[in-house]
């Protein structure tokens, strides 16, 4: 079981698109859109909030996310209203990015404080102390051969895939490196098909992590 996650916005639509990116993200993550008014016009629906913070708990929890200002009350009234309210908790975070990291840490079995911890930093600019060079670093460099680069899926897949790793890990294109365990870090370099990518990792586990990245890369991310 995963904590799983509710999106609570204004517009049907845009709730149910953002579910469906989440989802590529974290395919064993519950994932229930919340958005507008029963009649399809803009707006919350409480009991469809309440509903969907139910069916998205499978046993792990809840995390809520909201678009705009009256969405976060109509959150929160919905986890007070919880047969028990300490399983849920609403994120302040950005939606968009909030949910993709919230996604991507409650597919890496996260608690409901991490995955709402995730969400809400994924709202500052991405931070990552670039790593000096050391002896005894492992640095490969690949070619990005998929069709979409280091976006949102493959980026996901990356991260997830050395989660568990005792390593310090990073990914370099040009003069830019982030930290290859944050999604959003990894997607703000831009890497798209045929760049050449720097994969730098140190560790006790240095060498699985350099060696899932490289099967990730040379698979095509199973594109």
């Amino acid at each position: 079981m995963t904590v799983g996650l509710v999106l609570v916005s204004h517009s049907a639509k845009l709730a149910e698109g953002l579910a469906e990116l989440a989802a590529q993200m974290a395919p064993d993550v519950v994932i229930i859109p919340a958005g507008g008014l029963e009649d399809g016009s803009i707006g919350t629906d409480y009991d469809e909030v309440v509903a969907a913070a139910q069916r998205a708990d499978s046993g792990d929890g809840v995390v809520l996310l909201y678009d705009l200002g009256s969405a976060q009350m109509t959150a929160e009234l919905a986890v007070e209203s919880l047969p028990n309210p300490s399983t849920a908790l609403v994120a302040d975070a950005p939606l968009v990015e909030g949910a993709v990291a919230a996604a991507v840490a409650a597919q890496g079995g996260a608690s409901v404080s991490d995955v709402a911890g995730a969400a809400a930093a994924a709202g500052a600019p991405p931070e990552f102390d670039e790593l000096p060079e050391a002896d005894g670093d492992l640095v490969v460099e690949l070619r990005l051969r998929n069709d979409v680069g280091l976006h949102a899926r493959p980026a996901a897949l990356l991260a997830r895939s050395i989660a568990d790793l005792d390593a310090e890990v990073s990914v370099r294109l040009g003069e830019q490196e982030a930290d290859a365990h944050s999604v959003l870090a990894l997607m703000s370099l831009g890497a798209r098909q045929n760049d050449r990518i720097v994969v730098r990792a140190r560790g006790a586990q240095a060498a699985d992590a350099v060696a899932k990245v490289k099967g990730l890369v040379e698979g095509n991310f199973g594109e």
